[in-house]
């Protein structure tokens, strides 16, 4: 995400806001957002069982994404894993406003959560 310029200070009480309530009530199993200051540019990673997951942020979330994209631009958006069709529609609109999208289906490899 691009941060808009004067709006660092924004960005991270929305940002903050977003994930507190994600850590309480959201499907996500990991959620771990990095900003680089000098170049006003953040990093969200966000981990999910499933589809379903997916789609239930989306709609619990929305209050708290909108919150956010009000001192920031998406300049692209991966995706990692093989979301169903609800899901690609939803990032395929992203990709339709002009945001690089990219699908990266899973090769192979382990998770370690205890």
């Amino acid at each position: 995400m691009q941060i808009a310029d004067g709006h660092l200070e924004g960005f991270r009480l929305a940002v903050r806001q977003a994930v507190e309530f994600v850590e309480e009530h959201g499907p996500q199993l990991m959620v771990d957002v990095f900003i680089d200051e000098e170049h006003m540019v953040a990093y969200s990673y966000q981990l999910y069982r499933d589809s379903d997951a997916i789609l239930t942020h989306w709609q619990m979330s929305d209050p708290y994404i909108r919150g956010v994209m009000e001192h920031c631009t998406v300049r692209q958006f991966d995706v990692y894993g093989q979301p169903d069709e609800a899901v690609l529609e939803g990032v395929r609109s992203m990709a339709n406003e002009g945001i690089p999208l990219t699908i990266n289906p899973r090769f192979v490899g382990f998770a370690r959560f205890t």
